[in-house]
């Protein structure tokens, strides 16, 4: 610690844990599908995405960011980077040898012709996804320091001295699949020492920090995988001393406190926005020879911070930690966030005014580490400038004072049990023996995406757009029809994204222009913020649902986003409980719900994808959560007449954890994502007794290849030794959006067939 000029002046660093990849009007994704529709050669992806990488990096130099992580950026996931970086490639990619790596990549990601895409999931309770990866059939091998490649890289383009990002051992293999508990070890003695490699060649090119991500320990690790835990710090700390080590965790506290941040490390990295960090670190302390990564500012939401709040949780860290071992950072990687509020010219100045993206983040931790170095008084303009910014949206039109939703009035049970209305729903929609359908959404071309840019700026007037919307839903339940599908859908033409499009409609949302998020692969989202108080406006799905009923015999379903996906896909207002906002939601999907039954559709699917993704990491958090979460579907759906048949979605999730509340939401048929998984979530089924009707996706529509008869009459099969076939249903792993016109066409025919085939052969086994 030094004075200078009567101030006092410490060494605490600022640092970042991650960048948004995309690039601020998505530069990132445009260039990754033109590669991938054959419009660019790799050198010229690889030299477009590089700019957009390169800009990310300078605007953290910009602001003077201390540690500026690199590697951090990807082209798809920096999970499966990690995976091919350590040769841990599936037997099935490997055997085309005329393939390039980058190629290779994005086949593991994708799938191709005559291999299927690996598995992919939700990152922790995210909706970010990545690529499981699979240790079953390769033994590792370094093939490329990609670390080193991107340090090198932001030296010499930008002199910057760069943290190289990687994911941690420990978590990399959690991660992953194909093998049993007990060869965890095997795992781990692979491994650490290509790891050592790594970090010894970074060593070498005089790399001074390495961040190695292990948002793992923030789950209950068991006694053998802290031991190995133990094993591999230990071993890197012997094998390279001279590099210093943060152990970085993040999206919740970490679970082992005392051995994980005793480790062999320079600094360990908390998150002291979600979970208990201070608690724990005013219980246990710090070690006096570690530096403290302190996780301050939220990574995971767009408001805005109280800049004094966070400077007096600083001062509380620092009476344990002194100033001299601390390092100021957002809470986890910006990638969960937009790029920057900048392009955003349309909002109200006062909620513009109160929003924080990821640029604005790193401002804030700037601020921040100038207020520690050199006392509060020198930050006070901007200590005042974000206690007005807050204070103006929550004394303005756009926050009413907070109420209790008069949810507790309504009730959360449907008039009969699931096998008496079942019967009556049966016998109303009269569906043949295991009945085809689709999760809702069907492809949004080129011209379907240009036709709503067009009316949003106002080049067509709405009834031009109205006609066009009800052209391709003309179109669809025709294509529909001569496929042969039993339950349409109308395709969803109007909506830019599933919870998007309720964010418009609903009364206390707002969508922004350029609040882009990565999702998966190059899908982006735009999560709406939800900045008031949540009501039903006027019907937002009934018009073309009705009109899609108007146009055939057969049934098609209403479809909605369910609240608790609605509230984890947006960023929701932090000053009140998450939970009042879910009740909120739920009360106005249940009078959109009503409205559709009231006019006449008597399927409406309620989609709830992120149900499981926002279960808590902490174990003991799950109940209240889960509790929670089936109580608000329950109110959205329980108005409806016995004959009205409920159906809800989800995907990409590991449903063991969720099985009772799965069957608690008390939906009629549930459809879940199989065949990316290969089959392993019938497992779930297996073991537990499920009494309602199911859908378990009998193909990926991730993957641009079109599957066989036999490959989908072989996952059906599969299905049908679990599941009764008087309970099961035949659909795609998840909706039809992002997919081309021609592969869906084909894709749906082979489903339609191989169903066809299932059901004759059973019925012939009945009347024999």
């Amino acid at each position: 610690m030094k004075i200078i000029g009567g101030s006092i002046v410490t060494n605490v660093k600022s640092s970042n844990l991650g960048y948004p990849r995309i690039g601020e009007q998505r530069e990132w994704k445009r260039e990754l599908e033109k590669f991938w529709g054959g419009d660019i050669t790799e050198e010229e992806l690889l030299q477009n995405t590089k700019s957009v990488r390169l800009a990310g990096l300078r605007k953290q130099q910009e602001r003077g960011i201390d540690l500026i992580p690199v590697g951090d950026f990807s082209l798809y996931d920096h999970v499966l980077d990690t995976s091919v970086m350590f040769g841990v490639i599936p037997k099935r990619f490997q055997e085309d040898c005329s393939r390039t790596p980058l190629e290779t990549y994005f086949a593991i990601a994708r799938g191709m012709e005559n291999a299927v895409a690996s598995e992919m999931t939700k990152w922790f309770n995210t909706n970010y996804h990545y690529i499981v990866p699979e240790f079953n059939e390769s033994k590792p091998a370094l093939k490329e320091n990609r670390p080193l490649a991107c340090y090198k890289e932001a030296k010499e383009e930008l002199g910057i001295e760069g943290k190289p990002v990687i994911l941690g051992p420990i978590t990399f293999i959690k991660l992953g699949k194909g093998y049993e508990k007990e060869e965890f070890p095997r795992l781990v003695k692979e491994l650490l020492p290509l790891y050592i490699q790594v970090l010894q060649e970074l060593k070498a090119a005089g790399v001074t920090w390495v961040q190695l991500d292990e948002p793992i320990f923030s789950t209950k690790l068991s006694e053998s995988e802290l031991y190995q835990t133990k094993h591999v710090y230990e071993t890197i700390a012997e094998e390279v001393p001279e590099i210093d080590i943060i152990i970085q965790t993040y999206f919740e506290s970490i679970s082992s406190y005392e051995e994980i941040v005793n480790l062999p490390a320079a600094a360990v990295g908390l998150d002291f926005v979600h979970g208990d960090s201070l608690e724990l670190l005013r219980q246990y302390g710090f070690p006096n020879d570690k530096i403290l990564a302190a996780g301050i500012i939220d990574g995971r939401n767009v408001w805005r911070q109280n800049l004094n709040d966070q400077l007096e949780l600083l001062e509380s860290v620092s009476q344990i930690v002194d100033k001299e071992r601390l390092i100021v950072q957002p809470s986890c990687s910006l990638l969960h966030v937009p790029v920057t509020t900048t392009t955003e010219i349309t909002l109200d100045p006062v909620i513009k005014d109160a929003l924080s993206f990821a640029d604005e983040k790193l401002d804030e931790i700037a601020i921040l580490v100038n207020g520690l170095k050199n006392g509060k008084e020198r930050i006070t303009t901007k200590i005042e400038e974000s206690i007005n910014a807050i204070e103006k949206l929550n004394n303005s039109k756009y926050r009413e004072q907070v109420h209790q939703s008069d949810s507790s009035k309504l009730n959360v049970d449907r008039d009969l049990p699931f096998k008496e209305r079942i019967a009556i729903q049966k016998e109303r929609l009269r569906l043949p023996l295991l009945p085809t359908t689709t999760i809702g959404s069907l492809p949004q071309t080129t011209e379907v995406r240009t036709q709503r840019l067009n009316w949003r700026r106002g080049d067509i007037t709405d009834l031009e757009y109205e006609h066009y919307i009800k052209k391709e839903i003309e179109k669809w339940i025709n294509i529909q029809e001569d496929i042969g599908l039993d339950v349409l859908v109308h395709g969803e033409f109007e909506r830019t994204d599933m919870v998007e499009y309720f964010g418009e409609k609903l009364n206390g949302f707002l969508v922004t222009k350029s609040g882009w998020v990565q999702s998966y692969g190059s899908r982006c989202v735009k999560p709406p913020i939800i900045f008031g108080d949540v009501s039903f406006n006027k019907p937002m799905t009934v018009k073309e649902s009705v009109y899609a009923q108007s146009l055939t015999e057969k049934k098609v379903k209403g479809m909605l986003t369910g609240p608790v996906t609605i509230l984890n896909w947006s960023f929701v207002r932090d000053d009140i409980s998450r939970f009042d906002v879910l009740d909120e939601i739920a009360a106005a999907l249940r009078k959109e719900i009503e409205e559709l039954e009231r006019n006449g559709v008597k399927i409406i699917q309620v989609d709830e994808p992120a149900l499981r993704e926002g279960l808590p990491l902490k174990e003991e958090k799950w109940q209240e959560y889960l509790d929670r979460a089936v109580h608000a579907f329950r109110l959205a759906t329980a108005s409806v007449d016995n004959s009205t048949q409920i159906h809800t979605h989800m995907c990409y999730s590991n449903f063991q954890d969720i099985f009772e509340a799965i069957s608690a939401l008390d939906a009629d048929v549930i459809s879940i994502e199989t065949s990316r998984s290969h089959g392993e979530l019938i497992s779930a089924f297996e073991e537990n007794t499920y009494e309602k009707e199911i859908g378990l996706g009998v193909y990926d529509i991730h993957s641009p290849r079109v599957p066989s008869i036999d490959e989908i009459r072989s996952n059906i099969n599969r299905a049908l030794k679990t599941i009764p076939f008087n309970q099961f249903w035949i659909n795609p792993d998840c909706g039809l959006k992002t997919r081309q016109e021609a592969e869906t066409i084909a894709a749906l025919k082979n489903m339609v067939e191989a169903a066809k085939e299932t059901r004759e052969s059973l019925l012939a086994v009945q009347t024999n």
